[in-house]
């Protein structure tokens, strides 16, 4: 039991690894972020903090809006909160990736970013522990609001981008590319490897602990 347990730790921190790797792709591509990191880049440019403690300062937020809306969180969502945010200043402080300085290099960091994202999304949804902050607000609007789960996920990351605009965030043709084409990445990535997300049970915070016990 322990040993399964450690395996799919493993799984889940090398997919946020791979999704902090994702993200800080596009940012270089200096094109204009996707939706959060817009958001996130504005918070952080008005509150004079790194782009990871930013991140991690509003998934705190959304953690405390989730469960006020009585959806559950696992341990997924915790560290999804926490280690993507980490592993972002880490890779961004150590100036690890190359910067694009012409348009093209921009579009091709881009698209290389959502994919390297889209195979983060598998590795952390495949371990089972829960949904990130922004997918459990996503489930919550959905299941008050009784709207088409599309719907709500384009307000919540519209709102997301016209907020992260207001406060400075980059806003430029990549946030369309990002728009338009995170989800045919991630589409094609989970074909690619068979992987059927909504075939995943996830484990509460609660269930987690009473497997470590028994």
């Amino acid at each position: 039991m322990l040993g399964d347990f450690i395996r799919r730790l493993v799984r889940l921190l090398w997919g946020l690894f791979l999704y902090a790797l994702g993200i800080s792709l596009t940012v270089n591509a200096h094109i204009g972020y996707a939706p959060w990191d817009t958001f996130h880049a504005g918070i952080a440019n008005v509150a004079n903090i790194s782009f990871g403690t930013a991140s991690i300062v509003v998934g705190l937020v959304i953690i405390a809006i989730t469960l006020l809306l009585q959806e559950k969180i696992g341990l997924g969502s915790i560290l999804n909160m926490f280690a993507i945010g980490f592993f972002l200043d880490v890779i961004l402080g150590l100036e690890i990736l190359p910067v694009a300085r012409n348009f093209l290099t921009g579009l091709f960091m881009l698209i290389m970013g959502l994919f390297v994202i889209a195979l983060g999304s598998y590795f952390y949804m495949d371990s089972g522990f829960g949904a990130g902050p922004r997918d459990s607000l996503m489930v919550a609007l959905t299941r008050r609001t009784k709207l088409p789960i599309g719907f709500c996920r384009g307000a919540i990351e519209l709102t997301a981008l016209l907020c992260g605009w207001r406060l400075g965030g980059m806003v430029g043709l990549g946030t369309v590319i990002c728009g338009l084409l995170t989800g045919f990445c991630v589409q094609l990535t989970f074909k690619l490897l068979k992987f059927e997300a909504t075939g995943v049970e996830h484990q509460t915070l609660a269930e987690t602990f009473e497997t470590l016990r028994s």
